[in-house]
């Protein structure tokens, strides 16, 4: 979540809906907010998403520092990360109650277990109301860079700035189905929001991806890689891994984890040995195709499968080459081993 970009584009929309105004004074007042977003804030709603804005932005930064800590260290300043997040949403919501952004935040900086927290969040969708919690319909484009070709603008939630919040938490939902083994209902809510949002600014289809694996659903795996060009990436790879695996086709579970190997780079480092992954606050950092910060995020989301097919694991390791692929990977980026 890009917090300052975000208010920028949602002030600058409110601004240009009450105005009347062109795309050519639209452009220049884009450039007017952007140089100082407060001159421009109109209300309580608009004083809250500054707020929040602020929060993630600062939780971005303190994360930073976290590879210089002992574990020791690491949670207590988590602990008072989420503790602060959990206070400036308070804040927020005293300034805007139907901020729907700092409802999904407080419910994240609780730091729940899967179940309370998917209760949690799906009370917080029941609460937004009924304005927010319509799907948008011929939305005006209020970020002309956030439209992806062969998508019609009109027709994706995402390029309506002020619907983001609820897009962002229903992201969360989805996520949350698929941490306490919901496979089904995670992937209902990834592909109603895929309907939302065809471009896919949040990565529903990472999710997806992951639940049908697990469900054994390959015709719907396949369905949901081509809707999305093929051009995959590390949540594919490793879906592609557990799918064929759980289907007993060892041959291409075989192949699917050379091919895990060859492309995301660490892929089986991070498979063997995970690490740690923040709660994302409130959305999946962004990454890079086939990084191992994207192997990383995909193995952390893929967890509760993995825990739940325990010989996935052994299986792997006994595979010819795999345990030296994760050793060099090891050796190379002065990780443990």
């Amino acid at each position: 979540m890009d917090g300052r970009e975000e208010l920028v584009l949602r002030l600058a929309a409110r601004r240009r809906a009450k105005l009347g105004l062109s795309d050519a004074a639209y452009a220049e007042l884009l450039l007017a907010v952007r140089e100082d977003p407060k001159k421009f804030l109109e209300d309580d709603a608009d004083e809250a998403f500054l707020v929040v804005a602020n929060a993630v932005d600062a939780v971005s930064t303190a994360r930073e520092d976290d590879d210089l800590l002992d574990d020791g260290e690491f949670y207590q300043t988590r602990e008072k990360r989420l503790a602060r997040m959990r206070r400036e949403c308070d804040r927020a919501l005293a300034l805007d109650p139907d901020c729907v952004d700092a409802m999904l935040l407080r419910a994240l900086a609780e730091d729940l277990d899967p179940d309370p927290l998917l209760d949690r969040l799906l009370q917080v969708e029941r609460d937004v109301t009924p304005a927010d919690a319509a799907a948008p319909t011929g939305a005006v484009a209020t970020d002309p860079d956030a439209a992806t070709a062969g998508t019609d603008p009109a027709a994706d939630a995402w390029t309506d700035v002020l619907a983001r919040g609820r897009l962002r938490l229903k992201a969360a939902i989805a996520r949350t189905c698929l941490d306490s083994a919901r496979y089904r209902m995670a992937n209902e809510t990834g592909q109603e929001l895929i309907a939302l949002s065809p471009s896919d600014a949040l990565g529903a289809r990472h999710t997806c991806a992951l639940a049908l694996a697990r469900l054994e659903d390959e015709p719907g795996f396949d369905a949901l890689d081509a809707a999305f060009g093929r051009r995959g990436d590390s949540w594919v790879q490793i879906g592609r891994v557990i799918l064929f695996y759980k289907l007993g086709r060892m041959g291409a579970a075989r192949r699917a984890l050379r091919g895990f190997d060859s492309l995301c780079d660490g892929g089986v480092y991070a498979l063997l040995r995970p690490v740690m992954v923040d709660t994302y606050l409130p959305d999946r950092p962004a990454t890079s195709p086939y990084t191992f910060d994207e192997a990383t995020l995909a193995v952390h989301e893929a967890d509760p499968i993995i825990v739940d097919v325990p010989d996935l694991v052994t299986w792997v390791q006994n595979q010819p080459d795999m345990l030296a692929s994760a050793k060099s990977f090891a050796d190379k980026s002065g990780l443990d081993w």
